[in-house]
Parts: C-alpha cells; sequence; structure tokens
C-alpha cells in the first residue's frame, strides 16, 4: 500500500527507507505554539492530527485541481505523522525545537546531569477516494469528492534519556555547530549530542525522531484495515 509521510524531516525518511518503504514525502506548515497550561500529550497529539488534517486538505485541492497529473499517491493509501518533543520530570515542561541560542540554553541547563524523557506520536490516517453511486450505466468513473478518512490510529512512544554534566564550554560549542537548531529539545542522539547522553531507557529510533518498530506495526494494522474495508 502507498504511504504519504507528512514529514519534512530526513531523519523520518531515512528510519521508514531503512525499513524498505516505498514513500511519497509531503511537507506540511502548521503552527506549532503550544496552548497556555496544555499538557504535553495533548499538544503532541494536536500536533500530528494537524499535520495529517493539512495533508488531507491539500491532497483534496490537488485532486480536484489536477485530478489528471497528480503525482502523488490516490487511493487507498496511508498519510503517516510524526511529532517529537522533550519533557522534564515534571511532566509538564515541554522540550522543543530552540528559537535561539537562549532558549537552547535554557533547555539544556534543565536537561544537564538529568533524566528526561523523549515523546514521539505517530498518526496512521488511511484514506480513500469512496466510488459514487454511477448515474448511469455508463458512468462508472470515481467522483470528484473529497479523500475520505475511513480509519485512523494514534500511538505515543517514551524514552528516558539521561545526560552528563554540561558546562557552558559544551553547549556553546554545541550550538555553534549548527546542528541543534530543528531538532527537539536542541540535540540530536544521533550527532555531536551523543557525547552527553550517559544511558537511554527505551526505543532509540524514538529518540532520533520516529519508533521505527512500533510505526511499522501501526502501518501493518493500517494495511489490515484496508483489507477488511475492501477498499
Amino acid at each position: 500500500m502507498d504511504i504519504l509521510l507528512a514529514s519534512g524531516s530526513p531523519r523520518r525518511q531515512e528510519l521508514l527507507s531503512s525499513a524498505q518503504l516505498d514513500l511519497t514525502i509531503m511537507s506540511v506548515d502548521i503552527d506549532e505554539t503550544p496552548y497556555d497550561n496544555e499538557s504535553p500529550k495533548d499538544y503532541i497529539l494536536r500536533m500530528i492530527a494537524a499535520k495529517a488534517d493539512a495533508a488531507i486538505a491539500q491532497l483534496n485541492l490537488d485532486y480536484q485541481c489536477n485530478s489528471s497529473q497528480l503525482s502523488k499517491p490516490i487511493t487507498p493509501f496511508i498519510i503517516l505523522t510524526a511529532d517529537t518533543i522533550g519533557v522534564l520530570p515534571d511532566g509538564k515542561t515541554v522540550l522543543v525545537k530552540p528559537a535561539d541560542r537562549a532558549h537552547a540554553y535554557s533547555m539544556w541547563r534543565q536537561m544537564s546531569d538529568n533524566t528526561h524523557q523523549v515523546w514521539t506520536a505517530v498518526q496512521a490516517t488511511l484514506v480513500a477516494l469512496l466510488p459514487a453511486k454511477p448515474t448511469t450505466d455508463a458512468d462508472k468513473q470515481l467522483s470528484n469528492e473529497p479523500l475520505k478518512v475511513v480509519w485512523q490510529k494514534q500511538i505515543i512512544e517514551s524514552t528516558d534519556v539521561t545526560f552528563i554534566p554540561l558546562t557552558q564550554d559544551m553547549m556553546s560549542d554545541y550550538w555553534d555547530s549548527d546542528e541543534p537548531a530543528d531538532k527537539a529539545g536542541g540535540y540530536a542522539i544521533q550527532g555531536l549530542a551523543a557525547a552527553w547522553v550517559t544511558s537511554i531507557n527505551g526505543s532509540y529510533t524514538n529518540v532520533v525522531g520516529l519508533p521505527l518498530a512500533q510505526t511499522l506495526a501501526l502501518i501493518d494494522e493500517a494495511t489490515k484495515s484496508h483489507n477488511i474495508y475492501g477498499l
């Protein structure tokens, strides 16, 4: 079954490609600002739902405007969305992508010589273009009605990550490397920040940006649902 990954993350693309999955990539742009007093769980589930909604809206527009020349999969297919955040031991403070150096330092000081969690939420959305009832025997083609969501499921994976005590020089050198800019919590465990990590408890790929085994199981469940619906 075709899979559309609604994410511009090269790390997620690499992980899924390592499982020999054929992907269509679509980047979506949503407002990732947390609401006031929004819990980490509510925030991250809202993000993956919003990304899926944005992808479906764009696909509907593409289908209606240019149905004869679509380069993206038509139907049925799975839209996969994901979002990764860090969460401090208080269970309330969300570690997102750093806005600037000061923001990164603030997060790192709270993670220094401490254990935080990395959460990744993943949503699989099974989408189909449902056939319209033919008005005549000759009219057997699909209508131009929007794509329909026929199945959807969300999962959250959590991994504990423990950091060494961080010095000002460590933080300065790391920020100057440009690696932290687009990473949740401001670090990449698969990059230079690996030297900061004393231990992890849970899925390593989850910290990279996608819990691969759990995501593959979710894709399998979506595929089986497709078979149940007979689409």
